[in-house]
């Protein structure tokens, strides 16, 4: 029982990280841009990174609004 949730835990931390990664991995074009603008003085990119996690963000809190919603339900139909 406890191999089992070691197994699941191990998981959700893996692809939590694999997305943690993704958010970080900006396109070349986009790098360039940026580096491009703060190199002249310009303040856009700035915040590149937090808005691509602020947007990235909102998928993943409806999905587990509605698993949790899901999660609740089911447990009072048993």
């Amino acid at each position: 029982m406890m191999k089992r949730h070691l197994k699941k835990l191990t998981l959700t931390l893996l692809l939590a990280g694999f997305q943690l990664a993704a958010v970080w991995a900006q396109c070349p074009m986009c790098r360039t841009a940026v580096e491009s603008n703060l190199k002249n003085g310009g303040t856009e990119g700035a915040g590149l990174n937090t808005g691509i996690m602020y947007l990235l963000l909102a998928p993943y809190l409806i999905v587990a609004v509605l698993g949790y919603m899901w999660y609740k339900n089911r447990k009072e139909v048993s």
